[in-house]
């Protein structure tokens, strides 16, 4: 099975890209886009001048629990640079789930509870509420965070979205917004 088959089995069709988009991404904008691999883990990650962003991480069932993750994450921690990564809510009927979200925290990851974000997941048409996490070893604005991920939808998520799933992405402010006391502002 090729590293595309054991993501794909692995997340939910609603956090997926499509293969030929992942493909371009490593071709065209390798010089931020990049996957490390082995027979039993996948890291697909995007690095820009001040951040990183975790696309996916799968470690193979017969492999966790051994410190992959945990020498991955710290893989990119050595970078210097602020860790973005999105996360689903704990969804009772999940186990993998809140499993996740232990181990990101257990790594020093902070929930973003005032970013808003609905990931467009172009593969099946649908729309995802995921949740913003971060690690740095200094604290984070909102806005710094939100600009990051300004940054991810733009040049990760959207790249050649029109080309190769049919239909056009969503305005930024209708994907990604900072919470503030009186409602949201973009």
């Amino acid at each position: 099975m090729d590293w595309f088959e054991r993501l794909n089995n692995y997340f939910p069709e609603d956090e997926m890209k499509a293969k030929q988009q992942m493909d371009i991404l490593l071709k065209e904008k390798g010089d931020h886009y990049h996957k490390d691999e082995s027979d039993v883990h996948i890291l697909m990650y995007a690095e820009f001048e001040h951040f990183v962003f975790i696309d996916f991480l799968w470690v193979s069932e017969k492999a966790r629990g051994k410190g992959i993750g945990k020498k991955l994450i710290q893989m990119l921690k050595d970078k210097g640079k602020t860790i973005l990564l999105e996360v689903e809510p704990v969804d009772e009927n999940n186990q993998d789930t809140e499993k996740r979200l232990r181990f990101y925290t257990r790594e020093g990851f902070k929930l973003a509870s005032n970013i808003g974000y609905v990931f467009q997941a172009f593969v099946a048409n649908a729309e995802t509420p995921l949740s913003i996490m971060y690690w740095d070893s200094y604290e984070k604005t909102d806005n710094e965070i939100y600009q990051h991920m300004r940054t991810v939808y733009q040049e990760i998520h959207t790249y050649k979205a029109f080309e190769i799933y049919g239909y056009k992405p969503k305005q930024i402010s209708d994907v990604i917004w900072i919470k503030n006391q009186g409602g949201f502002y973009n």
